[in-house]
């Protein structure tokens, strides 16, 4: 039925059978939304802070396959690598006659055609100094004597910086276990260590990257803004929790038995930072800043499961809302203040018009009481535009944890769990300066004061 019928000209009979079609089709409509409340809808990636690898790819389509794989594309046009800009040497071809009649052509007559080049690696073979110290008894004193030996040439481990650095780096950088380790210096650099002097050589560089990493957590206790995220982590066969406080200058990462709030007050020392960023986990809504950005890209994904669940009326809109705010903060070194302004307004309008409306839906609902207890942490960033609207920056910063974590199946030892926090925070912290893994490594065993880190 598309219309109602004029009901004046109905019969009594008629009406009652429209009464009962009525009726059915309304119970109809309820035993299908009776069905969707109890409908589980399966959690994804897309709608969840659940991992990517946990859920199913979808399948490929025919015109995807048809692309071939990302070989094909090499040498492509206008394709390649950059040119080197400091070659080591340079090779200037050109013709003394001509290949086809045999007669002499001037230098000055032909043009360039082509540049190219070839790359090797030179054979790395391990640079190794001995020293051989002479002593004695004094004649005059009766006392026995050595000989001084050159700086850094101390006796000790027979490994110096250079070896540390590529070993630490391969180890917390590729998760190369001590075994590959071993067998991999060896047919690279043809330098014969052991697995017991690979642990040996790592416990020394834990005591070496505790001043770097201590003047990070000193930065990072004065600074205005803080992002803080966690993961797990496996350490002795027990679950555990890596931490990762971050912002634009500094990342420190410390692993702690614990995911409570106390992990927080004992990194922060007592610091009270101007702005908190964080997802809504309950020892994170604990933090001691003054004020607080609920990380969106979380809010953003558990809408997508309220609507999956079957809200259409609070979970669209309050998910429209977020990304529009989201967008207005990417462009706003674009905009003039007034636009900024206006548009702030209007976003602060709309956001209590949404959190005014009645879901039916039991998602909805949920989202509809959270949002109305953090209304005033949802949309901070727009007043301060050094606020990030999402923690997606720390969760980067913990990415690699994650992948070590599968690939080494966690640790071993309280002092190569602390090792590998030091080591994921020097080289966080060096990718916000521009500086390389390898090259904080390297620059942190040999200038262990963090001058050069810190700036």
């Amino acid at each position: 039925m598309t219309e109602l019928p004029p009901l004046d000209k109905l019969s009594h009979p008629e009406k009652d059978a429209l009464i009962q079609g009525l009726w059915d089709e309304l119970q109809g409509l309820r035993g299908n939304q009776a069905k969707q409340k109890k409908k589980r809808v399966k959690k994804t990636a897309r709608n969840s802070s659940l991992p990517p690898a946990k859920g199913f790819k979808a399948n490929q389509s025919a015109e995807e396959k048809s692309q071939g794989p990302r070989e094909a594309s090499i040498g492509r046009e206008g394709g390649g690598r950059e040119l080197s800009s400091n070659p080591d040497q340079v090779v200037v071809a050109k013709a003394k006659q001509c290949p086809h009649c045999e007669r002499a052509v001037a230098a000055t007559d032909q043009q360039l055609k082509g540049i190219y080049e070839r790359i090797e690696l030179p054979l790395v073979k391990p640079h190794i100094t001995r020293v051989e110290r002479y002593g004695g008894q004094c004649l005059c004193c009766q006392q026995d004597y050595q000989a001084p030996v050159p700086a850094e040439l101390e006796p000790g481990s027979p490994f110096g910086a250079s070896v540390a650095s590529v070993v630490t780096y391969l180890r917390y950088s590729h998760a190369v276990s001590y075994q590959r380790l071993s067998q991999l210096m060896g047919d690279l650099y043809g330098l014969s260590i052991s697995e017991g002097a690979v642990a040996n050589l790592l416990q020394r560089v834990h005591q070496q990257l505790a001043t770097p990493v201590e003047r990070i957590a000193e930065r990072l206790r004065g600074s205005r803004l803080v992002c803080s995220d966690e993961t797990g982590a496996r350490v002795k066969g027990k679950n555990e929790w890596e931490w990762v406080f971050q912002n634009e200058q500094v990342c420190l990462h410390v692993i702690r038995p614990t995911r409570g709030k106390v992990v927080i007050e004992q990194v922060m020392a007592h610091h009270c930072p101007k702005v908190w960023v964080s997802d809504l986990f309950s020892s994170q809504k604990a933090h001691p800043a003054e004020k607080w950005q609920v990380c969106l890209a979380h809010q953003l994904r558990d809408c997508q499961y309220a609507i999956d669940a079957g809200d259409e009326l609070f979970a669209p809109r309050m998910k429209r809302l977020l990304l529009k705010a989201i967008a207005v903060h990417r462009r706003r070194q674009s905009l003039a203040a007034s636009t900024v302004k206006q548009y702030c307004s209007r976003i602060r309008g709309a956001l209590r018009e949404v959190l005014n409306l009645k879901p039916t839906v039991a998602e909805g609902q949920r989202l509809l009481k959270r949002y109305q207890k953090i209304r005033n942490n949802l949309l901070y960033f727009l007043e301060d535009e050094t606020v990030p609207p999402t923690n997606n920056s720390s969760e980067q910063a913990l990415r690699w944890s994650v992948v070590f974590r599968k690939v080494t199946n966690g640790f071993r030892s309280d002092w190569g769990t602390e090792l590998f926090a030091h080591v994921r925070s020097l080289v966080n912290t060096a990718k916000r300066q521009g500086i390389s893994a390898f090259e904080a490594i390297s620059r942190a065993l040999t200038s262990p004061d963090a001058d050069w880190l810190l700036g």
